[in-house]
């Protein structure tokens, strides 16, 4: 698995270089797939081109990034295309509805399972955790973002006892669950 959950993206270098390596591939090279789906009040439409941006500043050409708003699902084939599946942040209830309406769950999970890179931002990062019933069940915890104190920077130990915490300059690097997941820029 190569999952990044984050609060606010790629917003620090860190985040950035650990995207960047864990992608394998040249930059310039990479299909990327943004969800902007979640972004449905001003707030969140407000804070897509900071999100579009994330890939951009990578060095991912804008010709190679693709906008899908799931008004209809995907066929793994059509999501195995793609290099990085990028889910921004907005109502989380509504992104995960739109998701589990259109079997976009079952396919994105699938590309997960078959080490598809995926970075989450905010409501794009709660729909892997318990914090909503028909959730993904990526990770069987609850999971906060935006929090002024977050988790401590290193490997994460399981059981947890509360939620996992995620400032907006960390990110929760999910390799399989629960023994490898790591805080990383904390």
């Amino acid at each position: 698995m190569r999952v990044l959950l984050t609060s606010a993206g790629l917003e620090t270098e860190e985040i950035k270089k650990y995207f960047i390596d864990i992608a394998g591939k040249d930059m310039s090279l990479i299909q990327a797939l943004f969800i902007p789906t979640a972004a449905n009040n001003a707030g969140a439409i407000e804070v897509l081109p900071k999100c579009m941006n994330d890939l951009l500043k990578c060095g991912i050409p804008d010709e190679n990034i693709r906008v899908y708003d799931l008004h209809i699902g995907m066929d793994i084939d059509e999501l195995r295309q793609y290099d990085v599946v990028y889910l921004c942040g907005g109502d989380t209830h509504y992104l995960l509805e739109r998701i589990n309406e259109t079997g976009f769950n079952k396919t994105l999970m699938e590309y997960i399972r078959s080490d598809g890179l995926v970075v989450g931002v905010s409501a794009g990062s709660l729909i892997f955790s318990n914090n909503l019933s028909g959730n993904l069940g990526l990770i069987d915890i609850k999971l906060d973002v935006h929090c002024p104190e977050g988790e401590k920077r290193g490997k994460v130990d399981y059981p947890l006892k509360d939620n996992l915490r995620l400032t907006n300059t960390c990110a929760l690097i999910v390799r399989s669950f629960p023994d490898g997941l790591e805080i990383i820029s904390s």
